[in-house]
């Protein structure tokens, strides 16, 4: 590893269809003995009695996504301990991205914002197979990023790049200005 890249937790955010997925696994792709750590993953586990965020969410729902945001922290936390370099990537909007900062107890923590325009969301979110948006709007989530999360570490407009170019800047930007107490 340089000593440009030494070792650090990585912490990708952004709304749905930011590229968070295809970045995250890109970076950790190219930096030497590290994870993927993909906190949906939790969410998904749940099999039965699942409650999902929605603009007006259940106290269920969040507590739900606060051990979400548990679970991602502590495996960033033992993956970290073990020597790799922690690529995590979720969906932590708002007062949540303050909280999964102060969970995650390993340091250098560099937190990276992906934030496309909302248009490139929505043309993003068109050409994918998926469907994101059937409860949430691409304005009401990007207007909950653009106003409610706190602006920590490195917030990137990612709507005219590649995801390799998104690569490249996080490689060239992160360490220097992403790093976050």
């Amino acid at each position: 590893m340089t000593e440009a890249h030494q070792q650090a937790v990585i912490l990708i955010t952004g709304i749905q269809a930011a590229g968070k997925s295809t970045v995250a696994q890109s970076l950790a792709e190219r930096l030497p003995r590290s994870v993927h750590v993909r906190g949906d993953l939790f969410r998904r586990m749940v099999i039965n009695g699942r409650a999902d965020m929605t603009p007006d969410p259940s106290e269920e729902a969040v507590r739900q996504l606060r051990l979400r945001h548990r679970l991602t922290a502590a495996i960033c936390d033992e993956y970290f301990r073990e020597g790799f370099t922690v690529v995590a990537q979720d969906v932590i909007l708002g007062e949540h991205l303050t909280e999964t900062i102060e969970l995650i107890r390993q340091r250098p923590l560099l937190v990276v914002v992906l934030a496309p325009r909302p248009e490139a969301i929505a043309a993003r979110e068109a050409a994918r197979g998926k469907n994101a948006y059937n409860r949430w709007t691409v304005d009401l989530l990007d207007d909950s990023l653009r106003n409610e999360t706190p602006r920590l570490g490195l917030w990137l407009d990612t709507s005219g790049q590649t995801p390799d170019d998104t690569v490249n800047e996080i490689l060239t930007r992160a360490w220097t200005e992403a790093e976050v107490q």
